[in-house]
């Protein structure tokens, strides 16, 4: 490749959503960084998740690129918030949720509703951001063959389709390169964890006609409930472009039999081409180490959960996140050698959470609903459907309302994260409980690229002193804090306190009513100084 750099901050390996957002991450700040990916073009055979969970899309909007997203998405919020339980698409309802999957209006608890899109468009949206950022360079055509770890940097070996190979020399690399990930391996890292016994086979098919036929109108998913072929379907698109998935069904007998299994789900004849297919097994597994010296793993290079709950790539973004702010931190001379450190620390217990829960959510799926006369009339059917409705919205509610997991899941034991007491005890180490300050302004955005200081009213004394002292040994350490001052002395109760340190990434760092003896070690403790931190710990 003509031009292709010898040298950057930061090599990501792989280009997907995760590669992508850790990129944006760094790019916006400045930082060097070239993504590796293999494939020239997105493909949209395989649209993998379809959910943008409401933390990804805060992420977006920071980014500048949530209302982007929405217009691209080919199934707007308001067209549906359901998913439907039903014996097929043209046959018996038998439950309903609504307002799943974050795809309602949250009040004041968060300023951006999930998102229903297909993976492809997410990934062709961060393409065109990264490319249009002028310290990023996206490398297409090219793979990851090896790295040369060094003590102040790492060799990276790249090679594409035709052999031609190079190297670029990094100082450090994230490898976001999926299951198969080329630099897990080279570190000498593996999954541990299980893997289900129950094989899936899914599907993207085009039915121009299926729409005419669907019983129960329009929801993201429809979970069917047979003997024949009990499995999920779901639109991409209002146009007649669906994914399905028949559960318990293998590689072979998926290819051999996936009209069959399409006219099953729907519950009758109609016309059908099927576009790509897609084994799939469930695994729950994490690595055993995310990170050796300069080298870094995120998303499903550090850990796979099953798809249930449309956790796996918003956990992925997350790490991007985290991992991206604090390397631009030690990359632009204010983030101390612990910083990295906690990156281990704090995404590994979401990641084992997220594992858990997608985990509980997959011990009842439609195979495991199956009951007799669940498409009979009379009583016998009515008795069968009542009793599988309870049985649903039992078992079911905490897959597709998630929330809590989503947006309250904290860095408990974060080395980075100064504990507090009083009032302030439950926000450091999780995120800024969200208002809207205006019709169209959330708190959020008022927040700087790197570390806030929030004022919840800049008219008091405490407010005003914080503010002067912050600044001053922020510049002194060389730190990048913007100081965000409210008069919204009403907030009061809603925080708890008066004083909060707000990280990149939208957490809490820190948080007082009275301003600390030593704002230096306070920021210190956050930036992940290790040795000047102990002052605050004594």
């Amino acid at each position: 490749m003509s031009g292709l750099p010898a040298t950057t901050q930061v090599l990501v390996a792989g280009g997907g959503p995760v590669g992508l957002a850790t990129a944006v991450e760094l790019g916006r700040r400045g930082i060097s960084c070239v993504v590796i990916e293999p494939r020239e073009i997105v493909s949209h055979a395989r649209p993998r998740c379809k959910t943008v969970n409401i933390r990804t899309m805060e992420h977006l909007r920071r980014w500048g690129l949530a209302d982007q997203l929405r217009k691209r998405a080919p199934l707007p919020v308001e067209w549906s918030q359901d998913i439907v339980f039903c014996t097929t698409l043209a046959g018996r309802e038998l439950s309903r949720f609504t307002g799943v999957l974050g795809l309602l209006d949250g009040g004041d608890r968060y300023p951006e509703w999930g998102q229903q899109a297909p993976q492809f468009v997410l990934e062709e949206l961060l393409r065109e951001t990264v490319a249009a950022l002028d310290s990023c360079v996206l490398v297409t055509g090219w793979s990851v063959a090896g790295l040369d770890q060094r003590r102040d940097g790492v060799d990276v070996s790249i090679v594409d389709a035709t052999g031609t190979r190079a190297v670029i020399a990094a100082d450090y690399v994230v490898g976001a390169d999926g299951a198969r990930s080329v630099v897990r391996e080279a570190i000498g890292s593996s999954y541990v964890g299980e893997q289900a016994l129950r094989p899936n086979f899914g599907m993207v098919f085009r039915a121009p006609d299926l729409w005419d036929h669907v019983a129960h109108g329009p929801a993201v998913q429809y979970w069917t409930v047979n003997a024949d072929t009990p499995g999920i379907v779901g639109p991409l698109d209002r146009d007649g472009t669906w994914w399905c998935v028949a559960f318990g069904v293998d590689r072979e007998n998926g290819e051999r039999t996936g009209r069959e299994l399409i006219r099953g789900l729907i519950g009758m004849d109609t016309d059908v081409q099927i576009l790509s297919t897609d084994p799939w097994t469930a695994r729950m597994q994490l690595v055993d180490r995310v990170a050796d010296g300069r080298v870094f793993l995120a998303g499903d290079a550090a850990h796979l959960n099953p798809p249930f709950g449309g956790h796996g790539l918003n956990t992925g973004i997350g790490d991007a996140v985290d991992l991206g702010w604090k390397l631009a931190a030690v990359l632009g001379g204010w983030g101390g050698p612990a910083l990295l450190d906690s990156y281990a620390a704090e995404r590994r217990p979401v990641q084992d959470r997220v594992i858990a829960e997608a985990t509980a959510n997959m011990k009842v799926l439609s195979t495991d609903l199956i009951t007799a006369a669940l498409d009979a009339d009379g009583e016998s059917g009515d008795l069968a459907r009542a009793a599988v409705d309870i049985r649903i919205q039992e078992t079911k509610h905490a897959e597709f309302h998630a929330l809590d997991l989503v947006l309250n899941t904290g860095y408990d034991d974060s080395p980075i994260v100064v504990p507090a007491t009083g009032g302030c005890s439950g926000l450091p180490g999780y995120r800024l409980p969200h208002v809207w300050l205006e019709d169209d302004i959330s708190i959020y955005d008022e927040l700087g690229t790197d570390l806030s200081l929030l004022l919840i009213d800049e008219t008091t004394v405490v407010a005003t002193r914080a503010a002067a002292e912050f600044r001053s040994a922020a510049e002194r350490l060389g730190i990048p804090l913007t100081v965000v001052g409210l008069r919204r002395a009403d907030l009061r109760d809603r925080y708890g306190c008066g004083l909060l340190l707000v990280r990149p990434d939208q957490y809490v760092a820190w948080a007082a009513d009275v301003v600390p003896a030593d704002p230096e070690a306070i920021l210190d403790h956050v930036r992940g100084h290790a040795e000047r931190r102990r002052r605050l710990l004594k």
